[in-house]
């Protein structure tokens, strides 16, 4: 066979075993999301991160604390509290909040620190499927998984899903975990100010504690709490 010849040959094999990987990809993905809207997930990529990474770096004060707890065990305090600390257009959004974006480049461009937009939805996909950092193939990745959790799970599904998954402190992720831990208390009997300081440190649980609040921590809840308010209480929640 000649050089030329077996060289198409085996460009067109390689042709056929990409596609056929990508095909694989994308369908393994879609019954994966499809399976955890129904399956609750043991645990999230960042948690593995953050585990192998305090492994590997010899953290021994690192221990992953987190139980999975239903919507239906949960005081309605807390997710009303999530969505209006970090994504008040939830119920309302496919998954993307064009407005937010918007509004965070224009912040930019007049001078202020560029803030993150992201949905909750999005706040899902990447912490339960991928791994943290910066780049156009995660972001990418991200929008993809974004894409197939507001298509193939309900709101409701969504937000049950963040509730257990986020991460409250050290080592804490989850609603469950970080309610015994911090307020010695359950899901089901948080009260608002509680939920709201759970909610206030979202944006850097690393930097912010629940159980030594800053003063920044403080005004936060406070403030997601007259949002929360404002927004209508339980009654915004997706049912």
């Amino acid at each position: 066979m000649p050089a030329a010849s077996s060289r198409r040959s085996w460009s067109r094999r390689l042709v056929r075993w990409l596609l056929l990987a990508g095909v694989v990809w994308v369908v393994g993905s879609v019954l994966l999301v499809l399976v955890l809207r129904f399956v609750h997930p043991p645990l999230s990529a960042v948690m593995l991160e953050d585990w192998v990474a305090a492994k590997a770096s010899g953290d021994r004060s690192f221990m992953l604390r987190q139980r999975w707890v239903p919507w239906e065990h949960v005081a309605s305090t807390l997710p009303v509290a999530l969505v209006a600390a970090e994504d008040q257009r939830f119920p309302d959004h496919h998954g993307f909040d064009f407005e937010a974006i918007q509004r965070a480049i224009a912040e930019a461009d007049d001078g202020e620190r560029l803030r993150g937009a992201s949905t909750i939805s999005q706040q899902v996909a990447k912490n339960l499927f991928l791994w943290s950092g910066r780049s156009f193939v995660r972001k990418g990745l991200e929008a993809y998984f974004t894409v197939l959790i507001e298509t193939l799970w309900p709101k409701r599904r969504i937000l049950e899903v963040y509730l257990n998954i986020a991460e409250f402190g050290h080592g804490v992720y989850g609603a469950a975990a970080a309610s015994e831990l911090f307020f010695r208390t359950t899901p089901d009997r948080l009260d608002a100010r509680q939920s709201a300081l759970l909610a206030a440190v979202l944006p850097n649980p690393a930097r912010f504690r629940v159980d030594r609040p800053s003063a920044y921590v403080l005004r936060r809840a406070a403030w997601i709490q007259r949002q929360a308010n404002q927004l209508g209480g339980a009654s915004y929640l997706p049912q």
